[in-house]
């Protein structure tokens, strides 16, 4: 922790002689600070040209390439399929009219497979000639701004066509709001794994509008208890110009919010080991479930200052996106699928679920 930029090299030379009283010191610390800079471990000119380059590599390629597709998901074609197959099996598809749109989770399709099966079931057949908007959880962006591409995004099933004229707009409406080209896309999962879901609900040449959507972090720390469009002018801005894109086209856009909720437990920084549905847990869907509510009621405010209570203590990553949804689609209800609390680890829970909106 003597690499962190204020502590002069020589104070380094100088700890390390005293703990060791080795007078090759300066030798080791030099080797050391070197095998760290050579890797990118620390903030240095060779960090930043190692950054901006791969910056760069991802704004010119033409394509999206998947970044999770052998983790996350089978790489393998057949593979895909039949974890599908699996994922799917017994569901049946909803053949609601007035769809507005769903929410998803974004954690490892292994991990929450039933409640991407209810939220990607909840989708009617007749919509492959739809828009559908991903808001993403930007686990990696700016707050208060949202990461645009213009790429289509391949998968294992082929190359999604992605909306260059929406992303054109909001461009021109709410420049200062958008990260065009976002390098958070490149590694990002959040809508990664809705593109692949829809693919296999609609095809793969689905037509989406990607965005992450960065943390409203000032206005959820904010001691006045504002609201993300009252402490940020761009999130306003952009607000209003999504929303009027969407009510400008002939057929309106379809939804996908992939969201995850609260994170807690020893990983997320609690004290405490978190076990699914035991314990504190237990509260915590309480919790989850009331903030549900008002997302479902489209009630943006009474949503907003549950985010806000103790400085969102649940974590809910997937609050920047659920909330741009309510703003820009003020008119959507929801009804909640699934609910559900997996350990990500022995020690540490993550809580996500299903929810189809509709035309209230």
């Amino acid at each position: 922790d003597m690499f962190d930029g204020e502590t002069r090299e020589i104070e380094v030379y100088e700890e390390i002689w005293r703990a060791t009283g080795d007078i090759q010191a300066a030798g080791v610390v030099r080797h050391m600070r070197e095998s760290l800079s050579n890797a990118g471990f620390l903030e240095d000119e060779n960090y930043f040209a190692r950054r901006d380059a791969k910056h760069r590599e991802f704004a010119e390629a033409e394509v999206r390439e998947p970044a999770h597709s052998g983790s996350g998901y089978p790489d393998d074609l057949p593979a895909l399929e039949a974890t599908f197959e699996r994922y799917f099996a017994g569901s049946t598809r909803s053949l609601s009219a007035n769809i507005r749109g769903i929410a998803a989770p974004h954690v490892s399709p292994e991990g929450g497979w039933e409640s991407y099966r209810e939220a990607y079931s909840a989708l009617p057949p007749g919509l492959a000639d739809r828009t559908f908007v991903i808001l993403g959880t930007s686990h990696y962006g700016a707050p208060n701004r949202f990461g645009l591409t213009r790429k289509p995004f391949r998968t294992p099933l082929g190359l999604t066509a992605t909306d260059t004229g929406a992303v054109e707009e909001l461009l021109r409406a709410a420049p200062s709001a958008v990260t065009l080209e976002d390098y958070c896309h490149a590694v990002e999962h959040s809508i990664e794994f809705q593109a692949l879901f829809l693919q296999r609900t609609y095809g793969p040449a689905v037509r989406i509008v990607p965005i992450l959507c960065g943390s409203f972090v000032e206005a959820i720390y904010n001691e006045h208890a504002r609201l993300p469009e009252q402490e940020s002018e761009e999130a306003e801005r952009f607000f209003g110009a999504l929303g009027e894109w969407a009510a400008r086209q002939a057929k309106p856009p379809i939804w996908v919010l992939g969201v995850d909720m609260a994170h807690m437990g020893v990983r997320y920084g609690d004290r405490f080991a978190a076990l699914a549905n035991e314990a504190e847990m237990a509260e915590v869907a309480r919790r989850d479930e009331s903030r549900l509510r008002s997302i479902a009621e489209g009630d943006s405010r009474g949503f907003w200052e549950q985010v806000q209570q103790n400085r969102d203590d649940l974590k809910w990553c997937g609050s920047a996106p659920f909330y741009t949804f309510l703003k820009v689609q003020p008119q959507a209800r929801g009804e909640v699928l699934r609910y559900e609390q997996w350990n990500i680890d022995d020690r540490s829970v993550v809580t996500f679920g299903a929810v189809r909106f509709t035309d209230s």
